[in-house]
């Protein structure tokens, strides 16, 4: 199959506002990978994030009117993408309970120079281990940059809850990244 010549991404949007498939189909494959690391963030696993990053689409192309071309493009697909995968998410799983954070203590940050040492795929990993409330808070705040106030709209918990899921999140990531450290010190001692 072909794609179509070299199109800026103005020109694509506009041929899928007047729904032209081959510009879709163009958009699809330029923007997918992407987003489908988008998606894998928020999924339990592959195919649920498959399903996610369609669903994203299929919004992306109804909604695409709605883009005036403010902003980057990619960005405005991107922010479909983790409202959709969070949609799909709550229609499909049991949200996990979650701590307001007046019951939850203030964490330290993670150790730098632990962190400095793992790679971003092992960073992603450990992410991925997180508790499933905890991973999407984690994620919306930390890689998304979504305020508190957002994700609390955004996954229908108090803004105190979502402080709380975060403190956790790091606490938990920091405990798992200075593990790494001490094996990785071990090994290498």
């Amino acid at each position: 199959m072909r794609l179509e010549p070299k199109l800026t991404i103005d020109e694509l949007v506009h041929r899928c506002k007047t729904g032209q498939r081959k510009a879709q189909e163009t958009l699809y494959k330029l923007l997918a990978a992407k987003m489908m690391g988008v998606c894998l963030r928020y999924a339990a696993d592959r195919m649920e994030a498959e399903d996610m990053l369609q669903n994203g689409f299929i919004r992306v192309f109804q909604k695409i009117e709605d883009y005036r071309g403010e902003g980057s493009f990619e960005g405005w697909v991107r922010r479909i993408m983790v409202h959709s995968s969070i949609e799909y998410y709550r229609k499909h799983h049991r949200m996990m309970q979650v701590v307001d954070i007046d019951e939850a203590g203030q964490e330290p940050s993670v150790n730098a120079a632990a962190a400095s040492s793992l790679e971003a795929k092992d960073l992603l990993v450990l992410i991925k281990t997180l508790s499933p409330g905890y991973r999407m808070v984690f994620n919306l705040y930390a890689i998304d940059g979504y305020s508190h106030k957002e994700i609390a709209e955004i996954v229908g918990i108090s803004e105190g809850a979502s402080k709380s899921q975060l403190s956790r999140a790091r606490a938990i990531l920091k405990e798992q990244i200075l593990k790494a450290e001490k094996k990785s010190y071990e090994y290498a001692g």
